[in-house]
């Protein structure tokens, strides 16, 4: 204990010209040996007294000293710092961060899914790293055949085509079983056949089972029944931990088991199939993980990973957890989803109701929208809960962030109506594409005494008050008919009895269209004629409403969905 308190104080003091800080000593002494956490101030009183001792050597000496107690730290290079929107992560290396996402296919990834996802990606290019999507499938009774593209395509999407690496466990079978092998080999793991229940009890208890202390040969014998000979529920290969550990769940746990049930990757041709612990164990060690970012509801998953990857004197990834986050209000649930859609509430995973990303993707937001809600939140282990409210608040404001510069502005009017104004003047009406960039260009219109213009801003439009057609002129109302005022706007701006800005359109160039909004309702309309040049796909605001996606162009009508304001 005393020589590793020594080198690090020697290395502190060097550092630090000839004053080290106990407390930073302390922590590098606790990760080194974590056994001392023990007797932590029995600890701290020492590297004082041996603090005191070195603040008498001069540099040289203690140099000296460090070159030959601990010559690696005295050559030990510089931790790099990493600049970046997250905290660093622990023993992280510029070029050599390996991070993976691991969801199962049980339906296309939400709001949920896309703030580990946004995590894990931005620390892998905060590194230059590497980002794997691996798709956790060997639970095959939980399989929704359409998610393994959905969620390529999200996970895609979310991440700029950032993915690396996309691995399907399903199709690395071979290698589990080969590591399988390999442990009952070793003698690390056994084949249990007690009753599920009554194992249970015993387990409960600390006990062991009567299959525990059987030969390697015999589970070798038991271990390849498994493939033709046991019928499901019949056999499962466990590990061989502490059967006495204070963690139940770590007692002995299985690592592979028999599942009758059609997978949609393998049909009928393989029944033996790995648990998540010692695939994800397997495949973390295989494609050099080096770093796992997930939710602490998986803390106890990570000590198993650690016991499998023990038994083969593996490294383990570095570990980090984020706290839960309840997202209050949203229906999260793939299986419940599933359901309404088969009953014809929703139309797809696509409807832009649902808080899932394909709907998410339609409706128009952008990816760097979920990736800056997830920097914002971090990577913290207090949980979290954010209503619904907030969450559109702070990720809406993001997204406008992004698509207002690009975004063109039309006119559109909802239910509309036609009026004549009299005395109106023919006259162009120019109109910037948008106000912040001039360069872009301008609609143009031809207008005379004819207008479109909405049926609610029809009823808005008072008698004795001076209205104003957005950009356009000024206009009264008398009883059922409107006359025209002026042009300017200053006139409208200064009259004493001002009434609406109203939105407008000549009566003649125009294009029938209609916005599928939030709520699933569908407002029809018209919007100005340079709406039908877009191209599928472009987001542009209806001037004073709100951003909205073109998701369907024909030379009937125009389909855009909302985005949000």
């Amino acid at each position: 204990m005393k020589q590793i308190i020594q080198k690090y104080v020697l290395k502190n003091s060097l550092d630090y010209g000839g004053k080290a800080n106990p407390k930073a000593v302390l922590g590098v002494v606790l990760k080194e040996n974590p056994a001392l956490k023990t007797n932590v101030p029995a600890i701290l009183k020492e590297i004082e007294v041996i603090v005191k001792e070195t603040e008498k050597l001069s540099p040289e000496q203690i140099k000296k000293q460090l070159e030959k107690l601990a010559p690696e730290l005295l050559h030990q290079k510089k931790e790099e710092v990493i600049e970046g929107p997250l905290k660093p992560l622990p023993n992280a290396q510029k070029g050599k961060v390996v991070v993976r996402i691991a969801p199962s296919p049980s339906g296309p990834l939400h709001i949920g899914h896309a703030y580990g996802v946004s995590l894990n990606y931005e620390y892998a290019k905060m590194y230059d790293g590497k980002l794997i999507l691996r798709i956790e499938d060997t639970n095959a009774e939980n399989i929704y055949e359409p998610a393994y593209k959905l969620i390529e395509q999200d996970t895609q999407w979310l991440t700029d085509n950032g993915v690396n690496q996309v691995v399907i466990q399903s199709s690395r079978l071979g290698i589990y079983y080969d590591y399988a092998e390999k442990i009952v080999q070793m003698g690390k793991a056994y084949m249990c056949t007690c009753d599920a229940e009554k194992w249970k009890e015993m387990k409960n208890k600390g006990h062991a089972c009567p299959c525990r202390s059987l030969s390697i040969k015999e589970n070798q014998t038991r271990y390849a029944k498994m493939f033709n000979d046991y019928a499901e529920g019949e056999a499962v290969l466990r590990l061989k931990t502490d059967i006495q550990d204070k963690n139940p769940a770590m007692r002995d746990f299985p690592i592979v088991r028999i599942v009758e049930h059609i997978h949609p990757k393998t049909k009928k041709e393989q029944r033996v199939w790995p648990l998540m612990v010692f695939s994800v164990a397997i495949d973390d060690h295989e494609l050099g993980i080096t770093h796992v970012l997930n939710g602490k509801d998986q803390a106890d998953n990570e000590l198993k990973e650690k016991k499998i990857m023990d038994c083969f004197g593996w490294k383990p990834p570095e570990y980090k957890h984020w706290g839960m986050i309840n997202f209050e209000g949203f229906e999260l649930s793939t299986t419940q989803t599933k359901k309404a859609i088969a009953e014809g509430k929703y139309t797809g995973w696509d409807d832009i109701r649902l808080p899932f990303l394909p709907a998410l993707r339609k409706r128009g937001y952008q990816a760097g929208a979920f990736r800056r809600f997830a920097i914002e939140m971090g990577l913290s282990l207090n949980d979290k809960k954010v209503s619904m409210e907030e969450f559109w608040k702070a990720v809406n404001a993001f997204d406008k962030d992004i698509i207002d510069p690009a975004s063109n502005r039309y006119f559109f009017v909802d239910n509309p109506v036609k009026i004549k104004i009299e005395k109106a003047p023919i006259k162009k009406v120019e109109l910037e594409l948008h106000p912040n960039y001039p360069q872009r260009g301008k609609r143009k219109f031809e207008v005379n005494n004819q207008y479109v213009i909405s049926d609610g801003d029809l009823t808005r439009l008072e008698e004795g008050l001076i209205h104003r057609l957005m950009d356009c002129i000024n206009f009264e109302r008398k009883g059922k008919k409107f006359h025209y005022v002026s042009e300017d706007y200053e006139s409208f701006k200064n009259a004493i009895n001002k009434g609406q800005i109203i939105h407008w359109l000549p009566a003649d160039n125009t294009v029938k269209m209609e916005v599928l909004l939030e709520n699933g309702t569908i407002t029809k309309g018209l919007g100005e004629e340079g709406l039908s040049k877009l191209k599928e796909g472009e987001i542009v605001q209806l001037e004073r409403r709100y951003f909205a996606r073109l998701s369907n162009l024909n030379q009937k009508k125009l389909t855009f969905c909302y985005l949000h304001k």
